[in-house]
């Protein structure tokens, strides 16, 4: 199987999809921000400095996943139906979780949104809570599941 971003001669481009149909198309994609444990207490305790870390986290990845295709040069630009992000403390694991869902009825599918959304709001996280802790790691950003579309559904096991 080819790669769709790249033309016979190698460049990349644009995926025509004028010719598909509208389908219902689902992605959920999910990363942690890792922090020190009296960091995460000062999350949700309300006390970091620069504010409502999740609160804000939530809605940058929300409008980061809108702003998708100005940020990655080959995505369309999708009508979301939905995009829902949610951001839990974990302190058993040292970290912040991120879950991005997104929904689309377009030709194409919503991962890129998904992962757009989680990584922007764990840079969020980091960006509020750097001046209290230089330690922090970004990671685990993956997708999750996708429904829809001509490829047909992905889980991860």
């Amino acid at each position: 199987m080819g790669l769709s971003h790249v033309d016979k001669s190698g460049n990349a481009r644009m995926v025509d999809v004028s010719e598909k149909k509208l389908t219902e198309r689902e992605a959920v994609a999910s990363g942690k921000v890792f922090l020190k444990p009296e960091t995460i207490s000062l999350i949700a305790d309300g006390k970091v400095p620069k504010g409502d870390v999740l609160s804000t986290a939530r809605i940058a990845g929300i409008m980061a996943a809108k702003r998708t295709q100005e940020l990655i040069p080959m995505c369309h630009n999708i009508p979301l139906d939905a995009v829902k992000l949610e951001l839990e403390p974990d302190m058993d694991n040292k970290c912040i979780k991120i879950m991005a869902t997104v929904k689309c009825n377009w030709k194409t599918g919503v991962e890129m949104e998904a992962l757009t959304a989680v990584s922007v709001a764990a840079l969020t996280v980091y960006d509020m809570c750097k001046a209290v802790d230089k330690d922090m790691v970004i990671g685990e950003i993956m997708l999750i599941k996708k429904t829809g579309g001509k490829s047909g559904d992905y889980n991860r096991t």
